[in-house]
């Protein structure tokens, strides 16, 4: 299976992330098997991947084909890495269910059938998408107010990425350098450097920044577009000076809010729940010193 052509999503169950990957052309999901034991079995993660072992090895033995139906996909594990993960399509998943002796087993097939029906819905009516992602901000603790200056940010983004393609920019790589143009002109720090001072890697950045920094990227990025509209540069180099200059009227809000403020606006507070094994074992050695 060809994961480039899927579509990671994050779905809740009572609260509790079921790990799921979206497959367009069956139009189905693919849920990690641990996590909706984890569910059902009222265990952590350790406990759940144990059950699934075992279940794994009944099952063989009974001839089942359950087993041999799982995908390995990649998704996120607890230290944030991306990793091969046991999979089960929607059909498979009530077949686990029937394995599995709970009482969440039939609000749980409740939820499992409205899924399908509600991604393909939102195809037709992204308005149910956007709903979708507010709703699943909120349950992890996000404001209101953070929720909508970052779904305006990804609008101002799209409309940044749409006037720079005017502007002959086509290639990934040269949205990546324009962006980290106008972060390093006002953070200091390219998108990957940011990235590594709040402790992240592939998550995404705007989803662990405060709302000043939401604010100032959003600056940077709508002066940018503003700037282009006017000056029309053209290739790369001579976007690369206005992504700059966009990147520096940020800067001097940055630099204004600061002086007033007495401190600095970037933090490198971020919203993960976990850490990253080879952090946790930095912070053991130091604590050998």
């Amino acid at each position: 299976m060809n994961q480039d052509k899927l579509e990671t999503i994050s779905n809740l169950f009572e609260g509790k992330e079921i790990r799921s990957i979206w497959n367009s052309e069956k139009e189905d999901y693919y849920f990690s098997v641990v996590d909706v034991i984890g569910v059902l079995t009222d265990n952590d993660y350790a406990k759940a991947r144990n059950y699934w072992k075992w279940l794994k090895s009944k099952l063989s033995d009974e001839g089942s084909e359950l087993v041999s139906n799982t995908n390995q996909l990649k998704m996120k594990a607890q230290d944030g890495k991306l990793r091969e993960t046991d999979t089960l399509d929607t059909k498979g998943i009530f077949r686990l269910i029937e394995s599995i002796p709970s009482p969440k087993a039939e609000p749980f097939k409740l939820w499992l059938a409205n899924l399908g029906s509600e991604r393909i819905d939102e195809i037709f009516d992204p308005e149910i998408a956007i709903g979708r992602a507010i709703n699943y901000y909120r349950k992890r603790g996000y404001s209101d107010k953070w929720i909508e200056a970052s779904l305006k940010g990804i609008l101002n983004r799209n409309k940044l990425a749409d006037i720079w393609k005017e502007g002959g920019i086509t290639e990934n790589y040269e949205y990546g350098i324009l962006t980290n143009e106008i972060y390093k002109e006002w953070s200091g720090m390219k998108a990957s450097e940011y990235k590594a001072y709040k402790g992240i890697r592939k998550e995404s950045l705007r989803d662990n920044m405060s709302d000043i920094e939401i604010a100032l990227t959003d600056l940077g990025e709508i002066a940018t577009r503003e700037l282009v509209k006017k000056h029309r540069p053209y290739g790369l180099e001579q976007n690369k000076k206005i992504a700059k200059m966009g990147g520096n009227t940020a800067k001097i809000a940055r630099k204004d809010l600061e002086s007033k403020l007495g401190e600095s606006v970037i933090t490198s507070a971020n919203t993960l729940n976990y850490k990253y094994i080879e952090e946790e074992r930095e912070l053991d050695d130091s604590k050998k010193v």
